[in-house]
């Protein structure tokens, strides 16, 4: 259950609540936990006495509100969106009978990119070398 939680892409409405929410709110950093970026959320909890995490937060919520929603995925969804949206729920005839997707290989595919994900969140991958990485696994 925990893991379907982490799989679903980011609503660009929430991740602004949240922010301003940390603009006032003694708890600040929910975003941050939000968007799949627990360290950040850390720091931003270890610094609330300041007023440094609150204001990152509110410049953080206008930056998301002025995002566009394709750039929001991109950078806060990686894929998770993009994939869903690109499956179809019922297979085309025309499609199955061009290509057929190997259950495997799409699998084998998913953990990679959720080993990438992890690589990245604990800062061993910087964000180019994980949108490389990930290019070369969807493309490849």
């Amino acid at each position: 259950m925990f893991n379907a939680f982490w799989q679903k892409p980011r609503n660009q409405k929430i991740a602004v609540i949240l922010a301003l929410s940390g603009t006032i709110a003694p708890i600040v950093g929910l975003h941050k936990f939000y968007l799949r970026q627990p360290l950040w959320g850390i720091f931003y909890l270890a610094l609330f006495a300041t007023p440094i995490p609150h204001i990152a937060s509110a410049i953080e919520a206008i930056w998301y509100l002025i995002l566009e929603s394709e750039e929001f995925d991109r950078r806060f969804n990686q894929g998770v969106s993009a994939i869903a949206a690109n499956t179809p729920l019922i297979p085309s005839a025309s499609a199955s009978s061009q290509n057929t997707l190997d259950p495997q290989k799409v699998g084998a595919i998913a953990e990679a990119l959720r080993q990438l994900e992890r690589l990245r969140q604990e800062g061993l991958l910087s964000e180019g070398e994980f949108e490389q990485k990930r290019r070369q696994l969807l493309d490849g």
